[in-house]
């Protein structure tokens, strides 16, 4: 069994251990020569790593995606913890188990399938429920959406993360459908479980987390249109208007055009799943900074560029004693106020003496 993890690591102690090689960069010191700044991790987290001696003699006997096993120092920098590396050298897959080293979700995969085919089933709509069955039914995407994650790294990126991304959307769909009496629950639920399904051939997730040429030139919601069109060849009888309204709900879930939207959503049933989707991408990516992140002290963790914010950790502000308030200056003595300092000016003289509290006798 793999140890430590990165959750395990305490600062000013020398370790030995094997994490997988996040990101890799050769950067210039002062004076020209290399170090190496790496972003090793494992399934716990992930540890900023730099190697300033002999650089040159290691850089290249490893790379991106692959398994090193690492002796350093670890210590704080900036309130953060680097492991200062000594020594470096790349590990045969053999010689790791890969599930000590992706994150994954918590939750069994195919309990986790079962339930969104539950969802799928409980579609009343029989054109929307044959259209979610043909894509569920397909065996090679349902075997990548077990296990895809649903990002490279904003949110639920880890395996199993789509699906559990979904799940959760379609529970929020399930409870606001029924407090908004005008929403169409089947729209919305069909348009939960297929908006991000361009994500199992978007991301690469065999090892390391990345996109797929697919993933680069098309994106997922392309991919997603061109999926639904596949299946819809054996639909004849699909309404033709009703598929517009699939496509467009996937085309506009990121809710603008700056934010990869073709569409911006202008039907309720499509606001509704941009703005439950969004919902949950955030609260997950709140979930995930506060668990991993690396601030070594303080109530707040570092910034999170996804959520444009630092956040509050909230146990810890609650646990800590109270501030002290601030001290009230003391009111001047009728002493000092007849001994006012003067001003260069008499305009400030007049100004000084207003200021000051006015006789109680």
């Amino acid at each position: 069994m793999k140890s430590p993890y990165v959750t395990d690591l305490k600062p000013d102690q020398m370790i030995t251990g094997s994490f997988l090689v996040c990101s890799k960069e050769i950067r210039q010191k002062k004076k020209g020569d290399p170090y190496l700044s790496l972003q090793l991790g494992d399934r716990t987290g992930e540890l900023d790593g730099k190697m300033f001696d002999n650089a040159a003699e290691f850089m290249d006997t490893f790379s991106r995606d692959d398994f090193v096993k690492v002796k350093g120092l670890l210590q704080i920098f900036h309130n953060r913890m680097q492991l200062t590396i000594h020594t470096i050298h790349r590990l045969d897959d053999r010689e790791v188990d890969f599930t000590d080293y992706f994150p994954a979700s918590t939750r069994d995969p195919d309990e986790m399938w079962r339930e969104l085919r539950g969802f799928a089933a409980g579609i009343e709509n029989p054109h929307l429920n044959r259209l979610v069955a043909a894509l569920l039914d397909d065996e090679d995407v349902a075997r990548r959406y077990r296990i895809a994650p649903a990002a490279k790294h904003i949110h639920h990126a880890y395996l199993g993360g789509l699906i559990e991304h979904v799940l959760s959307v379609c529970h929020l769909a399930r409870m606001t459908a029924g407090h908004y009496a005008f929403i169409d629950g089947d729209l919305l639920t069909a348009g939960v479980i297929l908006h991000d399904i361009g994500k199992v051939y978007e991301l690469s997730y065999e090892r390391g987390f990345g996109y797929t040429d697919e993933g680069q030139l098309l994106g997922h919601m392309l991919i997603a249109v061109r999926m639904i069109a596949d299946k819809l060849r054996a639909i004849p009888d699909f309404p033709p208007r009703l598929r517009v309204l699939v496509e467009h709900m996937v085309i506009s879930h990121h809710g603008q055009l700056e934010f990869g939207s073709p569409k911006r959503p202008v039907f309720a049933e499509a606001m509704l799943l941009h703005y439950l989707d969004d919902l949950d991408s955030k609260m997950e990516c709140m979930r995930h900074l506060l668990e991993t992140d690396r601030q070594f002290a303080g109530n707040f963790t570092s910034f999170s560029a996804s959520l444009d914010r630092v956040l509050l950790k909230k146990e810890n502000y609650l646990a800590a004693p109270a501030s002290e308030p601030p001290s009230q200056p003391a009111a001047p003595s009728k002493a000092s106020s007849a001994t006012a300092p003067k001003t260069s000016s008499p305009f400030g003289d007049k100004l000084l003496r207003a200021l000051q509290p006015a006789d109680e006798s």
